[in-house]
């Protein structure tokens, strides 16, 4: 698949091939099957309820069992009661689940590949900036006339200074081509990629 490649002007500097592994075919279903492991594993299972065990306080009868006219109760803590116990209420747990390493490789290139299909990728000779600030990066995406979409920028090095200016970027995620996943592939609107990070991630995608 030829593509265009762009400078960071948003002017084209030249033509490419895409490699084979942005022509894979689509599983949905193993799709499906990574976003939602991955989205899982992103839960911290922190969430915790007290039973009436474990709520502070009534340890005596509010009143008497007979004679009041009022329904018998054993506990203020009982969780018919305000403040009460909370019945089969959430409690810690780990919510992780584990992914072969081959099925993340697969479905990332199956993420990237539906993003091509799409005319979702643009592949950007190089992005570079002078300062740490926020008004480059936006720059750059002004020229290539994605601005105010969700945008991932893949790089085949992540320097300091494009990591602090595009931090507070909303909708930009910026990642090198060695730790993007199969979610924020997907989550995107469009798939920024320099041309040195393509050949990376075909020398990867081809091991």
């Amino acid at each position: 698949m030829e593509i265009t490649v762009y400078n960071m002007q948003g002017k084209e500097s030249g033509k490419m091939d895409l490699p084979n592994i942005f022509d894979v075919k689509s599983s949905n279903t193993l799709l499906h099957e990574i976003v939602t492991g991955y989205l899982a594993n992103q839960r911290a299972g922190t969430h915790s309820t007290k039973t009436r065990a474990e709520v502070k306080g009534g340890g005596i009868k509010p009143w008497r069992q007979k004679g009041t006219g009022r329904a018998r109760a054993g506990s203020i803590r009982s969780p018919l009661w305000r403040k009460g116990g909370i019945i089969f209420g959430p409690e810690p747990r780990d919510y992780y689940q584990n992914i072969p390493r081959k099925k993340k490789k697969l479905s990332l290139l199956m993420a990237l590949s539906e993003k091509a299909k799409g005319k979702n990728v643009i592949v950007v000779d190089s992005v570079s900036i002078d300062k740490p600030k926020t008004k480059n990066v936006v720059q750059i995406l002004e020229n290539l006339k994605i601005q105010g979409q969700k945008v991932l920028l893949i790089v085949d090095k992540l320097e300091e200074k494009l990591k602090i200016a595009s931090r507070n970027i909303q909708g930009l995620l910026v990642e090198e081509y060695s730790t993007i996943n199969t979610y924020q592939v997907l989550w995107v609107n469009k798939v920024v990629i320099t041309s040195e990070a393509v050949k990376k991630l075909e020398e990867k995608g081809n091991k």
